[in-house]
């Protein structure tokens, strides 16, 4: 089997969020999906297996499996369209256990149909602030991660987090964000997720599902553009539709490996 090495949230190599993306003959068990995502090691690797018109997806970093990701999903159909798998005219569906998403390609991007996770403003949890580094001018509890808005863009790349305290804390991540000071980007962020392995992921999907609304209603925009400002960094479109959020990315193929031997 091949493995193909993807990086996604942009059109340049060694960009953007590493994804491994391994199309399966037949569904694997769990243990040896999480054996591979540890050897890849990438922030995570997809799983993918013929299911009736769509495909079964699953995606483990290596250390746990995550119930949604949107980097592995947006590396995943672009793999099925680049092989030949999928028509390049054709949408696709991925099952995974956040239900049904939804792929296609529009205009040079890959569009995803993911759930909208707005996040709630809550008080802060002790310690947030300190395992950030910063003040935090608003904080929001989603279904996932923790949301902390900063007083600058400048303060968001700046930061410095500790990952122990960050670990700490009762959520699977935080993810900061602040208004855009950069021409052609509305907001930036960054998320950080040391409780599943992932210290500072370059680009999130998932986090963009959550900045997406909160963004949406300061700035009464529907349609935005963010900029994830990881070392690495990716640029990522959103569009606001009810329970919906559309992600817009690119991607690119970095390498393939061979996988020897089933699990």
């Amino acid at each position: 089997m091949e493995i193909f090495h993807v990086d996604a949230f942009t059109d340049r190599k060694f960009s953007g969020n590493p994804a491994g993306v391994c199309v399966l003959p037949r569904a694997a068990t769990e243990q040896w999906m999480q054996d591979v995502a540890r050897e890849v090691s990438h922030p995570e690797t997809a799983f993918l297996v013929r299911d009736g018109a769509g495909f079964g997806l699953r995606w483990f970093t290596p250390t746990v499996e995550v119930e949604l990701c949107g980097h592995a999903t947006l590396a995943s159909a672009h793999v099925l369209w680049e092989q030949g798998v999928v028509e390049p005219a054709e949408a696709i569906r991925f099952q995974t256990k956040s239900g049904v998403l939804k792929a296609r390609r529009t205009g040079g991007w890959i569009e995803l149909e993911f759930p909208a996770l707005p996040a709630k403003q809550v008080k802060a949890p002790p310690g947030l602030e300190k395992a950030i580094g910063a003040k935090a001018r608003y904080v929001g509890k989603s279904r996932f991660d923790y949301l902390c808005e900063v007083d600058s863009e400048e303060t968001v790349r700046g930061l410095e987090p500790d990952p122990r305290l960050v670990a700490a804390l009762p959520m699977r991540g935080v993810i900061v964000t602040a208004k855009s000071s950069t021409k052609g980007f509305d907001f930036v962020s960054r998320f950080f997720a040391p409780k599943v392995g992932i210290d500072e992921d370059p680009v999130t999907g998932t986090a963009h599902c959550v900045v997406a609304p909160f963004w949406g209603a300061r700035l009464a925009k529907k349609e935005m553009t963010g900029y994830q400002a990881s070392s690495r960094g990716g640029t990522v479109r959103v569009g606001l539709g009810g329970s919906k959020v559309l992600l817009g990315g690119k991607a690119v193929t970095v390498m393939r490996s061979e996988l020897l031997g089933e699990g």
